[in-house]
């Protein structure tokens, strides 16, 4: 029983966000061939469920590990701590700081509209979302984004012992619970239904994707990701933009 983890963008998306058609081809073999095939992302449910349809796909570690779900049921959640986020909110505002906050369904913004949210959400092809300030309150928060520079971070880094700040936008950082990563998702994921490590792959792009591919049997860099990835990875394939993914299945025998 194999199962494979992709990152999206970067890994299964091309630069410009689009699929390619032989990573469609592969992901179809892969399955036909038995093989459990996952999605890791640090994106919120919402924002990939289209992509999920188009590979049929219902096995995923998002939030970057905090909500996982196999063959479409939860098995895992892990929301970012009340008092915290309160906390964070306040000292947002008071310095002048938007704030989004996420559930698996959508996302709210604690401000009506702020040209840093556009410019960061706009770059992964997202509007603008809605203006619900207190929608923590209501419900469970597993990623916020802080929309703040490198220089103001330091505001809010080291500053609260539950959460993870990872910036991933020159605008934007992401507000995890502590310890909280895509390779603790993955490492939930194969206790609960019973992965032997030398069983899972992984193939990812970024500095968020280290530790999943360091955590699985077999971890593979794409051609595109940077060199402190790509060190940490047992295989690097080919570019996302040149059939990495197809490339790098075929090399492992999977297809």
């Amino acid at each position: 029983m194999k199962i494979v983890f992709f990152d999206i963008d970067g890994t299964l998306l091309d630069h410009d966000k689009k699929l390619p058609a032989s990573t469609k081809k592969a992901v179809k073999q892969l399955q036909d061939s038995g093989v459990f095939v996952a999605i890791a992302t640090g994106r919120a449910p919402f924002m990939f469920e289209d992509l999920r349809e188009e590979l049929g796909i219902d096995t995923f570690v998002s939030f970057n590990g905090q909500y996982v779900v196999f063959e479409g049921k939860v098995i895992y959640k892990n929301p970012l701590n009340l008092s915290e986020v309160r906390r964070l909110h306040k000292a947002a505002e008071k310095s002048g700081l938007p704030i989004v906050f996420m559930n698996e369904e959508t996302m709210q913004s604690s401000v009506p509209y702020h040209n840093r949210i556009e410019e960061a959400l706009s770059s992964l092809k997202f509007p603008h979302p809605e203006h619900q300030a207190d929608f923590y309150e209501k419900n469970d928060i597993y990623q916020a984004l802080l929309f703040c520079s490198e220089e103001e971070e330091g505001e809010y880094v080291g500053k609260y012992d539950k959460f993870n700040f990872i910036r991933w936008h020159t605008y934007s950082t992401d507000v995890l619970p502590f310890g909280g990563s895509k390779a603790e998702g993955i490492k939930i994921l194969m206790d609960k239904v019973g992965f032997g490590l030398e069983d899972v792959y992984a193939f990812g792009d970024g500095l968020n994707d280290i530790e999943m591919l360091k955590a699985v049997g077999y971890g593979v860099a794409m051609g595109n990701a940077g060199q402190l990835v790509k060190q940490e990875a047992d295989y690097v394939t080919k570019d996302v933009d040149k059939d990495g993914i197809l490339h790098g299945l075929k090399e492992l025998e999977l297809i």
